[in-house]
């Protein structure tokens, strides 16, 4: 991940005055769009994805299958171009099947690497919890690096690559829970959850289409790999005031404190946070990060690494963020 080329080298506090970049995050709005015809009636799960996407992030959506997970995936990777790979997820898939594997060439009388789903922009990683935890840490080195080692040689991926897993609820048959490793190469966890009865009958009444309607569906790409490149270079420049990285040091050392979660934020996972929060303020149009900012990422961001029961997460994030002051913000 290349994220040292600065192309806004003193960024405005209107994100608006770069005219390229004004560019990129109208249509940011525009795949938002698509994300919401994807997905009725859940503006904030797809902010969330936005945010996940321009901090170079990695999104576990975890939810009841039937719910969206994958047809939301799909519509984003679609948005953003690039190669797109779908990786279903069994018991019976082996690490080779994610990374690839070196075959002998009868002709050449070498071997020779065949490239595995990972080798792409967007990687779609189906019910990745169905898996086995051998298969599981195939993906570790490559949400982290950014590539892959075969063999003992070293193969790099996109700096564009993300993965977008969907993993069903643990107690449903045939599933096997993430390691913490692993959690911790997210940067937001989501839950998609059922619709409300109005969207539910537009999407009933959205499937009964004529053949015209069936073939003019727009599937193309509205970001190209350098636009998105930009933008996310940006993020990495969006000012962070001391304050507000005191505010995030706290509120990590509150989790490690907290009698009811045994394993706190990480340091990894706290930079992750911080990244949340840029793309945050940089999908609001500013160039500098507000506690609010940091408060709107908490729940995904600390929903992934906090060992807790799921129902038990969203009153104990609040309590995490009721037991630290917030700072007045700073725009300078």
């Amino acid at each position: 991940m290349n994220v040292a080329t600065s192309k806004l080298s003193t960024p405005p506090n209107n994100l608006s005055a770069d005219s390229s970049l004004a560019s990129g995050l109208q249509k940011i709005e525009q795949i938002r769009t698509r994300l919401e015809d994807a997905l009725k009636g859940k503006p904030e799960v797809i902010q969330q994805v936005l945010v996940c996407v321009l901090a170079r992030g990695h999104l576990l959506l975890e939810d009841r299958p039937g719910l969206g997970k994958t047809t939301l995936a799909k519509a984003l990777a679609e948005s953003v171009g690039g190669r797109f790979s779908r990786l279903q997820c069994t018991p019976d898939l082996l690490p080779s099947d994610i990374t690839g594997f070196n075959i002998f060439n009868a002709d050449t009388k070498q071997f020779e690497f065949r490239s595995g789903p990972v080798f792409s922009e967007v990687l779609l990683a189906d019910e990745i919890n169905r898996a086995t935890p051998r298969t599981q840490s195939a993906l570790l080195e490559a949400m982290a690096e950014r590539q892959v080692t075969v063999d003992g040689k070293q193969h790099q991926l996109s700096n564009d690559f993300f993965v977008i897993a969907t993993q069903n609820p643990h107690e449903q048959h045939g599933t096997y829970p993430l390691p913490e490793a692993q959690l911790d190469r997210f940067t937001m966890k989501l839950s998609v959850g059922y619709p409300a009865a109005d969207y539910e009958t537009a999407m009933l009444a959205a499937s009964v289409k004529t053949k015209s309607e069936s073939t003019n569906s727009n599937s193309s790409a509205i970001l190209t790999a350098g636009e998105l490149d930009h933008i996310q270079d940006t993020v990495t420049q969006i000012r962070v005031g001391n304050n507000v990285q005191r505010y995030l040091v706290a509120l990590a050392t509150a989790t490690r404190n907290h009698p009811d979660i045994d394993v706190g934020l990480s340091p990894r996972g706290l930079l992750l946070w911080q990244r949340a929060a840029q793309a945050t303020a940089c999908l609001a149009g500013r160039s500098f990060v507000t506690p609010d900012d940091a408060q709107q990422v908490a729940f995904p961001v600390l929903a992934v690494r906090l060992d807790v029961e799921a129902a038990d997460s969203s009153s104990l994030i609040s309590q995490l963020l009721e037991s630290v002051d917030v700072p007045a913000e700073q725009t300078q």
